[in-house]
C-alpha cells in the first residue's frame, strides 16, 4: 500500500486557492504544444501552427471537460445552476473531444490540414493526459474502488477529494501505465499509418478501448445502462473510430521527413 499525505493545495491567497492539479494541467498543456511545434517543424510544416492549434484546442478542451462533468452530475448542477460557472469538476474524455472538435473547427477557419496536424499531435496528447494524471494522484480525485489488497493508495490529507484512510484500488495509476503504452505505441506506428488522420485515430481508438475497462475499478456513479459516463463515451467513441480504422487504414514503409509534402507548410 502507498500512502499520499501531500496537501493537493500549493498555497492560498485569500481565498483563492492554487492545487497542484492546476499546476499540472497547465504543465500538460505546456509539454502538448511544444511537442506539436517540435514534430511540426521535422514534418516541414510551419512551426506556428502549434501555437494556432492551441488557441482553438485549449479553449475547446476546458469547455467540453467542463460540459461533460455537469452532464455526468447533472440532477446537482439542475439544483446549483450558478455552481456550473467556476468550481471543481472536469472530465479527461470532454477535454479530449471539444479539444478536437474546436481544432477541426479551427483548421477550416485557417485552412490547416487537419488530419496531418492530428497526427503529429496525438503522441503529445497521451503524454499530456499522462501529466495531468499526476495531479489526479496528488488530488485524490480519481480514486479507485475500496480494496483490502495489497495494491492500494491511502490519501490522508484533509484536503483530498478520495476518503481518508480508505485503501482504494489505484485507478489513477492503471490509466498512467495505460497512457504510457498508448504512447510507445504511437511512437512506432508514426509515419506509417495513411491516410492522414489515421495516427490520431489510433490514439482515440487505443486510449478510449483502455479508458472503458479502467472505469471499472473507479468509484463513479451509474450513467447509463449501468455504465459510467466515461464508458459510454468512450463506447460511442469506439463505435464509430473502429469501422473507419478498418476501412481506410493501411501501412507502409516510414517516409523521409524532406518528402512530406509541402503544400501543407503553404496552404
Amino acid at each position: 500500500m502507498v500512502t499520499i499525505g501531500i496537501d493537493p493545495i500549493i498555497v492560498h491567497i485569500g481565498s483563492f486557492a492554487i492545487r497542484w492539479y492546476s499546476l499540472m494541467v497547465m504543465l500538460a498543456a505546456l509539454v502538448g504544444v511544444l511537442w506539436v511545434w517540435k514534430a511540426a517543424q521535422k514534418a516541414g510544416i510551419a512551426g506556428d501552427y502549434a501555437f494556432t492549434l492551441a488557441i482553438w484546442a485549449i479553449p475547446g478542451g476546458i469547455l467540453g471537460s467542463r460540459l461533460t462533468h455537469i452532464l455526468d452530475q447533472f440532477s446537482y448542477y439542475a439544483a446549483n445552476p450558478a455552481a456550473m460557472i467556476g468550481g471543481e469538476g472536469e472530465a479527461i474524455t470532454g477535454a479530449v473531444l471539444g479539444g478536437t472538435l474546436a481544432v477541426w473547427i479551427g483548421s477550416k477557419v485557417h485552412k490547416y490540414p487537419f488530419g496531418k496536424l492530428m497526427d503529429l499531435t496525438a503522441p503529445g496528447m497521451i503524454l499530456a493526459q499522462f501529466i495531468g494524471r499526476i495531479g489526479c494522484t496528488i488530488n485524490g480525485d480519481a480514486y479507485g474502488l475500496p480494496t483490502s489488497g495489497p495494491l492500494a493508495i491511502i490519501y490522508t490529507h484533509p484536503n483530498s477529494f478520495a476518503p481518508l484512510g480508505v485503501p482504494t484500488l489505484p485507478s489513477v495509476w492503471f490509466e498512467m501505465a495505460w497512457d504510457l503504452l498508448v504512447f510507445a505505441a504511437l511512437m512506432v506506428f508514426r509515419g506509417r499509418l495513411k491516410p492522414d488522420g489515421s495516427l490520431f485515430m489510433v490514439y482515440l481508438a487505443m486510449y478510449n478501448f483502455g479508458r472503458f475497462f479502467i472505469d471499472f475499478t473507479r468509484t463513479n456513479q451509474p450513467w447509463l445502462f449501468g455504465l459510467h459516463q466515461a464508458q459510454v463515451i468512450t463506447l460511442l467513441v469506439l463505435i464509430v473510430v473502429i469501422p473507419m480504422l478498418i476501412a481506410r487504414v493501411r501501412w507502409q514503409r516510414p517516409q523521409n521527413v524532406s518528402n512530406v509534402d509541402q503544400a501543407a507548410a503553404n496552404p
